[in-house]
């Protein structure tokens, strides 16, 4: 296939860029290159004559135009997205620029492509989102998200992916545009930004900072090794039912006490402290983000009986190569901590 990857520098794009090229696809990386995008993150992919990039926002309608028109996709892989919550709390602007109203421009110049090629039935224009528009879930275990859950946005971020995924599914309804949807969990593993919770973790402990919880550590997440999501991902975008959504999970409910705990048991065998003490010496409550969703929970039913996928990474392998990689990689990872809001407590709602 020929694919049109939006936010292909990103974390979870970038790992769906270097899966696709790997496997023989051709791929268009199309990236705007905001705060959160590295290009250091398909650096071997590009490498490869199956990649091409185009520097583009998804809000630039022309733009688009011009990258369908000259790049003729088979699908889209639609990724590009503001996605940190506690961002989305200090600065929603951009979320809704980016996220709803491009999305909209990519649903319109998909669509201007689509139909001027014949609207051929193999086209695709997948949709990747979050769980995080259902809402909050409560502790029962035996309660999780399934593709039927009503919708419930907390956070300016999630409400803006909500709307993202309700204009995706009536693009497919009012046009007839070929879609798929997909709502994963909360993604880690190499190339992570580090302003989320599990890359800030491995970088503080190493520097001798606090690490910092929100509240009491009590909420719960469904962990998302990214290679895992990236391989779910292509799986959809391929063999998936036409207007379907799939929502995809790792099937490792863990709290954040739970994570940040591990996290520092393993650095504490990699490279231990030198004054002989643990890592969870530096563990620091801080105040609850405003909002902050309890527990994120998936049912993955749907796509291990239809597609046959299941994540292949416990999370405590996950979390095992997710540290030995920031170790071995401090030179991508100081290159981004003088970019905009790293290492500075964001989403206070001040």
């Amino acid at each position: 296939m020929k694919i049109l990857v939006t936010g292909g520098a990103g974390f979870i794009g970038s790992a769906v860029v270097r899966l696709a090229v790997a496997r023989g696809h051709q791929v268009v990386n199309l990236d705007a290159l905001t705060y959160a995008a590295c290009l250091a993150n398909v650096a071997d992919a590009a490498k490869s004559p199956l990649y091409a990039f185009e520097q583009a926002d998804i809000r630039d309608r022309a733009a688009l135009d011009r990258v369908f028109e000259t790049h003729k996709p088979d699908a889209v892989m639609h990724l590009a997205a503001e996605s940190h919550v506690d961002r989305s709390i200090d600065g929603p602007g951009d979320f809704v620029e980016t996220n709803i109203t491009g999305t909209y421009q990519m649903l319109e110049a998909a669509r201007k492509y689509w139909m001027q090629a014949g609207r051929p039935d193999s086209f695709r224009f997948h949709h990747i989102s979050t769980d995080e528009v259902y809402g909050s879930l409560p502790a029962d275990p035996a309660v999780m998200f399934t593709e039927n859950t009503a919708y419930d946005p907390r956070s300016p971020y999630s409400a803006s992916k909500a709307a993202s995924d309700h204009l995706v599914r009536a693009w497919a309804e009012t046009y007839g545009l070929p879609v798929v949807l997909t709502n994963c969990s909360n993604n880690y593993g190499p190339y992570h930004f580090p302003e989320k919770l599990i890359p800030v973790v491995i970088l503080n402990a190493l520097a001798g900072k606090p690490l910092p919880i929100y509240g009491d550590g009590s909420n719960v997440r469904d962990w998302l090794y990214v290679e895992d999501h990236a391989d779910a991902l292509l799986l959809v975008v391929q063999k998936g039912a036409l207007g379907r959504s799939y929502n995809i999970g790792g099937e490792n409910e863990r709290s954040n006490l739970e994570l940040v705990q591990t996290l520092c048991a393993i650095l504490d065998g990699k490279q231990p402290r030198k004054d002989g003490k643990s890592y969870t010496d530096q563990i620091t409550f801080v105040t609850d983000r405003p909002g902050h969703d309890a527990r994120y929970a998936i049912d993955p039913s749907r796509i291990r009986d239809e597609l046959g996928w299941r994540p292949s990474v416990t999370v405590e392998e996950g979390l095992e190569r997710t540290v030995q990689w920031y170790l071995d990689n401090e030179t991508w990872w100081r290159a981004l901590q003088d970019r905009d809001g790293v290492g500075q407590r964001l989403g206070t709602g001040k």
